[in-house]
């Protein structure tokens, strides 16, 4: 077994596969390691569907990875309907990422999981993971954490935050579950099934602290997507915290299955067909790093010139605390940029953070925390990561212009941002 890489990446939702694209495209000899026994995290584990917005107007304005993701599926029929036109495949969406980690060069290494991180100085010298061959130690020049939690900045002792300011809350976890042989052309609308869910709740049939009913349309005939359960005030990087989360959110998963099958027209034959093999987490660590991204750059649509991904997602928070959702919408047609700056952690020197746990604050990462811009950030620090090996540099001295570049040979989008190189 090879242990020693110029980039190895932790964790293989869509931030690490951008980051392990991204790295191995830029040169970079690239191990992602993934704890389950395929790629795709919030999008596989986890069962989130669709994507969500990713189009500022009509223009795209997340692309690279993301795009050859889509394209793959595409290829694979198993990409968008007539009612959910960004839905998803999960099953595909594993092998397109699968395949196109390998046809970059990627090397994968599957049911393993990090344990500890082993320091020299100021950098991180190894990573010990927990395999069904006992512990390995694994080293590289250049970390990306991709983990989703923050899991390599934590152990590595990078400073980190959660939840929002007031009291350290963070948005509740939701186990995302299907319903199959559903009567789609009798099923009610999602306001009229939000007026009879209100009411089981009222009399205590349903106990749920979500306010409203939320499914999707998804490639499969007859089955729909519900992303309905809420679990308040647990804590996703606390072991027995998650795991009382998890217990409760099968609770509510087929509690309320049961009810749509005996109360709602169109569910009298259906089942529950799938729960997402893990609870799904929106919000945990955050780790503080050289910019700290707010709301008020998000809602402002700031503009940067370190930019390395573009979103235009809505601040969307989940109430922490029961029921109710906070959404303050991004104008219509615009975007924000998403500084370099913020996957660069105050230390260890050699991290990037490749995914959801950037430095942002609670309302600005409940926007960029989605799928589409995931990937845009894992593809900019693996782009990075490998920049700073083929310089003998650390991402604190990175030349984020030609990092920039390298993005946009990628095919990724940085919104108005176009280097001198390819000024006319």
């Amino acid at each position: 077994m090879r242990t020693d890489f110029d980039v190895i990446v932790l964790g293989g939702g869509p931030g690490g596969i951008g980051a392990a694209i991204g790295a191995a495209r830029a040169g970079a000899e690239v191990l992602l390691v993934e704890r389950y026994g395929f790629l795709g995290g919030g999008a596989t584990a986890m069962l989130v569907n669709p994507l969500m917005k990713f189009h500022a107007g009509d223009r795209q304005i997340v692309q690279g990875v993301l795009q050859d993701v889509i394209e793959r599926l595409q290829d694979m029929n198993a990409y968008g309907t007539e009612k959910g036109p960004h839905s998803y495949d999960t099953e595909a969406f594993k092998i397109a990422c699968e395949q196109l980690c390998l046809e970059a060069g990627v090397q994968l290494l599957y049911h393993a999981f990090l344990a500890d991180v082993q320091l020299n100085g100021d950098r991180i010298d190894s990573v010990r993971i927990a395999t069904k061959d006992g512990l390995k130690t694994l080293t590289a020049k250049q970390f990306i954490d991709s983990t989703g939690d923050g899991d390599l900045a934590y152990l590595a002792g990078a400073p980190t935050e959660k939840g929002r300011e007031q009291d350290g809350l963070s948005q509740p976890m939701t186990l995302c579950f299907r319903m199959a042989d559903v009567d789609i052309g009798r099923m009610p609308t999602r306001a009229e099934m939000t007026e009879q869910y209100v009411r089981a709740k009222e009399k205590g049939d349903i106990d749920c602290p979500r306010e409203n009913i939320l499914f999707f349309h998804i490639p499969q005939p007859n089955v729909i997507h519900f992303n309905q359960t809420r679990v308040i005030r647990h804590d996703a990087v606390d072991p027995e915290s998650v795991t009382k989360a998890e217990i409760e959110a099968r609770r509510q998963a087929w509690e309320i299955a049961q009810w749509l099958v005996a109360t709602i027209p169109g569910f009298e034959k259906a089942y529950l067909q799938q729960m997402a093999p893990q609870i799904g987490v929106r919000e945990s660590r955050r780790v503080l790093g050289q910019y700290y991204y707010t709301a008020d750059d998000l809602s402002g649509v700031r503009k940067f010139d370190d930019v390395i991904a573009c979103g235009c997602y809505q601040i969307d928070i989940h109430n922490p605390d029961g029921e109710g959702t906070v959404l303050k919408q991004v104008p219509e047609g615009e975007w924000y940029d998403i500084p370099y700056g913020a996957i660069v952690p105050r230390k260890p020197a050699n991290l990037l953070i490749g995914g959801r746990s950037l430095s942002a604050d609670h309302e600005a990462h409940s926007a960029v925390r989605v799928i589409p811009i995931v990937f845009a950030i894992g593809q900019a620090a693996g782009v990075a990561a490998a920049q700073c090996v083929q310089k003998g540099i650390m991402p604190k001295e990175a030349d984020v212009p030609a990092v920039q570049l390298e993005l946009l040979k990628q095919g990724a989008t940085l919104g108005d941002y176009q280097p001198q190189e390819l000024m006319p």
